[in-house]
């Protein structure tokens, strides 16, 4: 048997039930914080799009947005600087921001010179 999974001893419907403020509690510092000052005017709008429409994808540049517990089951975009990369909002997504699941820098991997390099950089010492 699985077990259930609960944030911070509270159940998913008692999540979603919950008002925005006794959700804020449950977060860390810097969550309450941004959810005690209130949504910008930029997450409000996606927050209307995506309760006007639940099932659709959403795209959004609003990588600073707290997810909440209204949010489970969305699949959003968040784009990264150059995509949108896909994401399906979990529970243990919860008390995070959506910018920690895009991430805007790529692991680096050197090789080989490439196409159109110079001779002197195709130059690999024999020591």
């Amino acid at each position: 048997m699985a077990r259930e999974f609960t944030f911070k001893g509270a159940t998913i419907q008692e999540l979603k039930a919950m008002s925005l403020d006794d959700f804020s509690r449950l977060c860390s510092s810097r969550n309450r914080r941004t959810l005690k000052r209130g949504f910008t005017d930029v997450e409000k709008k996606l927050l209307i799009r995506i309760r006007k429409n639940p099932g659709k994808f959403h795209r959004t540049h609003t990588r600073e947005l707290v997810i909440i517990p209204e949010l489970l089951g969305m699949k959003l975009g968040i784009h990264n600087g150059k995509e949108y990369v896909s994401l399906e909002i979990t529970p243990e997504h919860l008390g995070h921001k959506l910018g920690e699941f895009a991430p805007t820098r790529k692991h680096v991997k050197h090789s080989a010179p490439g196409f159109g390099a110079t001779r002197s950089s195709k130059y690999v010492p024999l020591k």
